[in-house]
């Protein structure tokens, strides 16, 4: 039986692997792929954002050795900077509502 934790890993994987590759390498997302991969995949977050260049913003601080493409790697820096925003957001929702975090520790 597969954990949630292991199929979670697998979708980010073969998300990246669906989008990457149609220009240039195909273990890298181009600018184009990775606009196609937020507007496909995170377009609540990116119509959240009233910034028309946030594609470009983005693209530039994930692609950390300047090389013109995102990798895996920094791909997944992206990943993991939004799975922590939401968090805090719905620590901080659940604290608003009960007063407390108790249902994060298992309680």
């Amino acid at each position: 039986m597969t954990s949630q934790l292991q199929t979670a890993m697998e979708g980010l994987i073969e998300v990246f692997h669906s989008y990457s590759g149609k220009e240039g390498d195909k273990y890298k997302l181009s600018k184009l792929e990775l606009k196609s991969l937020l507007q496909g995949e995170l377009a609540d977050f990116l119509a959240a954002s009233k910034d028309p260049r946030v594609v470009d913003k983005i693209f530039a601080d994930l692609d950390e050795n300047k090389d013109g493409e995102v990798d895996f790697q920094e791909f997944v820096v992206l990943v993991a900077a939004l799975t922590v925003a939401c968090n805090e957001f719905f620590i901080g929702c659940h604290e608003k509502l009960t007063g407390t975090t108790q249902w994060l520790m298992g309680g």
